[in-house]
């Protein structure tokens, strides 16, 4: 029986230097490696975005290491985080906030 994990292997969640708890690689990521759903929108549920566990911890960066890549499907859109370039061990995967304004109380 397979057991859920909430994150990819290659990643953990640990005390970040950006903000709060942030996602960090374990080992050293090639660039486009696709590392799961980080947002979830559906018309079933009033277009509410709902975010993963992958997603919950990623911070911004204006220079970041990952990016958004999104499938609009019929009656949903997800969301996944793809690394941009090369990340190594033990370093903080980010992105760019695009769906809300950063610095606002309910950016998380």
């Amino acid at each position: 029986m397979k057991l859920y994990k909430p994150l990819p292997k290659m990643l953990t969640i640990k005390k970040s230097k950006i903000h709060g708890l942030g996602l960090f690689a374990l080992e050293t990521i090639e660039p486009e490696v696709n590392l799961g759903m980080i947002h979830y929108i559906s018309e079933f549920f009033d277009k509410e975005c709902i975010r993963t566990p992958l997603g919950g911890f990623i911070n911004h960066s204006n220079n970041p290491n990952c990016y958004k890549k999104e499938d609009d499907l019929i009656y949903e859109k997800r969301i996944y985080l793809i690394t941009k370039n090369k990340i190594k061990k033990n370093e903080e995967l980010t992105i760019k906030y695009t769906m809300y304004k950063v610095g606002n109380k309910n950016e998380r």
